[in-house]
């Protein structure tokens, strides 16, 4: 558990709000860290890991063709996915308040055109729905970390401006 995911679960906790994530090229990691948080179940509705292109569309309602046009390497892509996420997991019709989204090349090789460390974070706080993009250095690793940090950190952020 990191200090951050810890200030973002408290966060969420005193605001009486909810999380959810769609998950790429972190493959889960953005949730573990959150989870990792004792009482967090108070605040995170889940995740969903939508590692395959396809999965973004059938999953979390990404349109296809935007996916085919551009790849899944993409702002308005992250966005849809922070987007499609709240209502996924939502219950009863009501979306979850905020939606999380990571996606983008966390290497050895290039993708769709797009360089190793070129990440693009979605969050969706309500009916305000940003795109973040990030380039990263490092290994596989290090980005798919830096990523996870950088996405608790945009919701921290989200929350308190």
């Amino acid at each position: 558990m990191s200090e951050l995911a810890a200030r973002v679960v408290e966060e969420l906790r005193r605001r009486g709000l909810t999380i959810a994530v769609a998950e790429s090229l972190t493959g889960g990691l953005v949730v573990a860290e959150l989870v990792g948080v004792p009482g967090a179940s108070a605040v995170v509705r889940g995740g969903v890991v939508a590692y395959a292109t396809e999965l973004k569309s059938s999953l979390l309602g990404v349109d296809a063709a935007l996916l085919a046009e551009k790849s899944p390497i993409d702002p308005e892509v992250a966005k849809q996915m922070a987007e499609g996420v709240r209502w996924r997991l939502g219950h009863h019709g009501v979306p979850v308040d905020i939606g999380l989204a990571t996606t983008g090349v966390a290497g050895p090789e290039p993708q769709d055109g797009h360089p190793v460390g070129e990440v693009w974070i979605g969050l969706a706080l309500g009916d305000t729905v940003t795109a973040h993009g990030l380039t990263l250095g490092g290994d596989r690793g290090a980005i798919r970390s830096a990523t996870v940090s950088e996405s608790l950190l945009r919701v921290l952020k989200g929350l308190t401006e």
